[in-house]
């Protein structure tokens, strides 16, 4: 989730104004896109086209989306602001759903640059997990904002890697010195909660590959198949234990043990090394070896077939 806030007075007109909507269908899974209050037609079409994007880019891997209904609601703020999309929010009442606000005069091109649907989509892979459980949410959604959007072909796939390295610099120089279960909305503490969460599924997303012969994208997509439920509220525990049955193994919970209870940012020293990325100055370096290479284009490649498969930027904006 962002961290701007738009009034309280601006929401209630969400329910008042005229919309325009839309069902996005896969398999057996339905994301319902509302459009509000946006009278061009044009308009609408191209924000269609970029939620639809999104969506596509946060599907499951067996090709659905995370829960069998939710919604996305788009309305556009007049915020002065340099985010093409200056709020977003994931909603569990009722149903699960995102709301997203985007700025009335961004452009396709700034909305597909922009990390905050695909982020606010990813939280649709877990449940709500309470300010203890905040790091695990928030990192799962700040890991994939990047894996995603390369795989998607939005996001070039080295750059992805820079971005999250990028998360990870911003994390370790907020270290409190608090422990990271405690530290929920803790003032001062949001980079270290939402890096150190996307430093966690980065070294469980290489666990798996290394000793399990399966991924993350897997075990959430047999998660999201057996257990998934979007209003549902669990404690962290039992969240990554379903987790750990969904993969056989306790990969997850071992894991969730020393992330929890550590009060500095974790060191990526061992993740990086199997990689082949290293750091060089404020940039990254990559190893060009085969296996290097092959597991970080394994996270990263695109899983489209490359005749659907869009173009990424030549740039787009650095922010987390």
């Amino acid at each position: 989730m962002r961290i701007f806030f738009l009034p309280l007075s601006l929401l209630p007109a969400v329910c008042l104004a005229a919309t325009e909507s839309r069902v996005l269908q896969a398999g057996d899974t339905r994301l319902r896109v509302e459009i509000v209050e946006v009278d061009d037609p044009a308009r609408v079409r191209m924000l269609q086209r970029w939620i639809q994007e999104a969506a596509e880019a946060t599907k499951t891997q067996s090709g659905r989306y995370p829960l069998p209904d939710a919604y996305v609601r788009i309305e556009e703020t007049d915020r002065d602001d340099d985010s093409p999309v200056p709020w977003g929010q994931t909603r569990r009442r009722g149903e699960t759903g995102v709301l997203l606000y985007v700025r009335r005069d961004a452009s396709y091109e700034q909305l597909r640059a922009d990390w905050t649907a695909v982020h606010e989509l990813s939280h649709l892979f877990h449940p709500y997990l309470g300010d203890s459980g905040r790091w695990l949410a928030e990192g799962l959604a700040s890991y994939y904002q990047n894996v995603s959007r390369a795989r998607a072909g939005m996001l070039d796939a080295e750059e992805a890697w820079r971005r999250l390295d990028a998360g990870f610099r911003r994390g370790e120089a907020a270290s409190t010195g608090a422990r990271l279960d405690a530290m929920g909305r803790e003032r001062g503490g949001t980079m270290r909660v939402y890096w150190a969460g996307a430093a966690y599924w980065l070294e469980a997303d290489l666990a798996l590959r290394r000793d399990s012969g399966t991924t993350l994208d897997a075990v959430l997509d047999r998660y999201a198949d057996c257990c998934l439920h979007g209003t549902d509220s669990l404690a962290p525990q039992d969240f990554v234990s379903a987790l750990d049955r969904a993969a056989g193994n306790d990969t997850f919970s071992a894991l969730y043990r020393r992330y929890a209870a550590t009060r500095v940012f974790p060191s990526l020293a061992d993740a990086y090394a199997q990689l082949g990325i290293s750091r060089d100055g404020d940039g990254l370096a990559f190893a060009r070896t085969a296996k290097t290479t092959q597991l970080r284009d394994a996270i990263m490649a695109s899983q489209r077939s490359p005749s659907t498969r869009s173009a990424a930027p030549a740039s787009s904006p650095s922010r987390p």
